[in-house]
């Protein structure tokens, strides 16, 4: 939200009481600058995701994209680390003001959403984790319903999770800095990431790879969300974002980004078996906006 302060004049400095006097003497208004709006996130610093830096760079670019038009701002980091649902609640209070999640119509109902695909629905397109070993076990997968028998794990609170629990998947929830340690130690089989994820991820992991056969696709944008009342940061956010993509700074950012370059290099989509799924937990705003073809990851 946007704070304001009068600035004082010194009293010392006869030019800017002559401009005052003769300000009012003409009628006119004297207004003081508008102090920068201060955005406050939550930055991780024990169980650092280096995927952040993405979203800190995307909220940076939409604030900067809608300075002309709402005026300066600061991004104050919050450094703790907490749970998303944890993150969630904080912005709900007031107490932070912008998250970053996959959405669902309870978060949109919780939160108030800024409707514009953060990851161009990437998130959706979701590839496996596994231990090496099992390369030959998952490379003969031929149908969803072989894939819906195995246990498979996603995070506490994370909206995919619901996804595949509703689609019949055999789910393992966990912290979600403790699943590749829950799936060397076979508490499930297999691990689902979005493209731009798993390599990073299991660079120190020798028992795990990337499988190269499948990739599991749902619609899943990821927004940035506000307290329910903060209209005026959920407004200029999505304006700004809107202004990123009209210009292709924001095609720029989220193609060549240290997160995502390379990323489709290294999955081969077109080598692997795509296996399409529903989400039951999309709102229908979140639906209409499947018509804009330039939000969206082909």
């Amino acid at each position: 939200m946007r704070r304001f302060s009068m600035m004082m004049w010194g009293t010392s400095l006869p030019c800017q009481c002559i401009t005052l006097c003769l300000c009012i003497s003409l009628g006119i208004s004297m207004t003081a600058p508008a102090e920068a709006a201060d955005i406050r996130y939550n930055l991780s610093t024990h169980f650092v995701d280096p995927k952040q830096s993405y979203y800190i760079d995307l909220l940076r670019l939409a604030m900067e994209k809608s300075r002309d038009q709402y005026g300066d701002y600061r991004l104050l980091p919050v450094e703790m680390d907490m749970p998303q649902g944890r993150t969630i609640k904080l912005v709900e209070q007031g107490k932070l003001d912008v998250v970053w999640t996959m959405t669902s119509i309870s978060r949109e109902q919780q939160l108030r959403a800024v409707y514009f695909p953060l990851l161009k629905g990437l998130m959706g397109h979701r590839i496996a984790i596994i231990r090496k070993e099992d390369e030959l076990r998952f490379a003969n997968i031929t149908t969803i319903e072989q894939l819906q028998a195995i246990p498979v794990g996603q995070g506490i609170g994370w909206p995919d999770s619901d996804i595949l629990q509703r689609q019949g998947f055999t789910l393992v929830r966990g912290a979600a800095h403790n699943l590749l340690n829950m799936l060397e130690k076979r508490r499930f089989d297999y691990f689902l990431r979005a493209l731009h994820e798993p390599w990073d991820e299991i660079a120190d992991k020798a028992s795990l790879v990337v499988d190269n056969h499948f990739v599991i696709v749902y619609p899943a944008p990821l927004y940035f969300f506000v307290a329910p009342d903060n209209l005026a940061l959920a407004q200029r956010i999505e304006y700004g974002l809107r202004a990123a993509l009209n210009d292709g700074s924001f095609d720029e950012l989220f193609y060549h980004h240290a997160i995502t370059e390379g990323m489709l290099g290294r999955a081969k989509l077109t080598d692997r078996r795509v296996f399409h799924l529903d989400n039951p937990f999309m709102s229908q705003t979140s639906k209409n906006l499947l018509s804009e073809p330039e939000l969206w990851f082909d």
